[in-house]
């Protein structure tokens, strides 16, 4: 059951976990750059994301090269990218790290667009959402792979307000570019 987060604007949190990454030896995981199969998936995760009006009003990233690499090729399919801000933070975070990131965000944001990894996004995801449209909590629960994309809806005057158990997670999506 969703408790009452309050009266408000209606608010989205996006959660795109980063495209599929590359292993190259001797690099950092921090540095590890998206793969082929990435590379064709973050324009994918773009094009789904303008499709479903979702475009966000500001985009919060982890600095890692593949989060970047995937918000890069992402925001490439729209006319004007919106603003982001890459925040280290994000980085091998969980669920209340990164939740106390987005509660920074303003008030006059209303579709936040968080980009960064598992582990911590799937939790995230799982622990905001009070219930979920048909059965997008069991896609999460089961797997939350590679530029999957999850909508959490919420009415509330702040970001500070978004707490666990009072979205409903609306979609779960996971793009795929093709091969040329």
């Amino acid at each position: 059951m969703i408790e009452r987060a309050g009266a408000g604007p209606l608010r989205r949190l996006v959660v795109l976990r980063h495209a599929k990454s590359a292993w190259p030896v001797d690099v950092a995981d921090h540095e590890r750059p998206l793969g082929p199969r990435g590379r064709r998936d973050a324009p994918a995760a773009g094009r789904a994301l303008a499709d479903a009006d979702l475009l966000p009003d500001l985009a919060l990233c982890s600095t890692a090269v593949r989060a970047r690499g995937t918000w890069d090729l992402a925001a490439a399919q729209w006319g004007t990218p919106p603003p982001v801000r890459h925040d280290r933070r994000l980085y091998a975070a969980g669920p209340a790290g990164l939740l106390a990131v987005v509660h920074e965000v303003p008030a006059e944001v209303e579709t936040l667009l968080l980009i960064g990894h598992n582990p911590g996004l799937e939790e995230l995801v799982l622990a905001l959402a009070g219930d979920g449209l048909d059965d997008t909590l069991e896609q999460v629960s089961t797997k939350f792979p590679t530029s999957a994309i999850a909508v959490l809806a919420w009415r509330g005057t702040a970001w500070r307000a978004l707490a666990p158990d009072t979205a409903l997670l609306t979609s779960v999506t996971v793009p795929r570019g093709t091969k040329k």
